[in-house]
């Protein structure tokens, strides 16, 4: 029932998360109880903004809207005992989660980390409002640091990682 009422871009992040570990050699539910952290970069949730019928609000509506939940829900769902961290700072959430997932391992706070992010389109507002700001780029791309830089591109994806110390 949970997922039902959850943005699927925490969803989507349990999912890469699961396939994450089992790609790196992990079993999943082998790790429980163990110190690894989980940072994710997470930013605007479209999902809050599509129509709803507020007579199917449930127990985990809210839960299931608020990114600064996503890391934290992967960290209960997985059964981790390290840091767990949602990033929002727009357009380098994902990278800077990395950066601090990185940080965490290399400070102790944890001994393995999985960090990455998600960015879904959902919802027509946040174009229709980037348009009428005239923020988005006319030819889609982004021009960063460029004299004909007109506005940025966006664009929607989700990918996840498992760091650890090079030993």
């Amino acid at each position: 029932r949970e997922a039902e009422e959850m943005d699927p871009q925490q969803r989507l992040l349990l999912e890469l998360t699961w396939e994450a570990l089992e790609r790196s050699g992990h079993a999943p539910k082998g790790l429980k109880g163990q110190a690894i952290g989980v940072f994710m970069g997470i930013i605007f949730s479209e999902y809050g903004l599509l129509d709803r019928d507020t007579s199917k609000i449930g127990p985990h509506t809210m839960t299931g809207l608020l990114n600064s939940m996503a890391s934290g829900r992967i960290a209960h769902a997985f059964g981790f005992h390290g840091p767990a961290l949602s990033v929002d700072t727009a357009c380098s959430s994902s990278m800077v989660s990395i950066h601090q997932a990185c940080k965490s391992i290399q400070d102790n706070e944890c001994h393995t980390a999985i960090a990455g992010g998600a960015g879904l389109m959902l919802s027509p507002l946040p174009m229709i409002n980037l348009c009428k700001l005239h923020a988005l780029s006319k030819d889609g791309r982004c021009k960063s640091f460029s004299a004909n830089g007109d506005g940025y591109g966006r664009g929607e994806g989700a990918g996840v990682v498992v760091l650890k110390r090079l030993d």
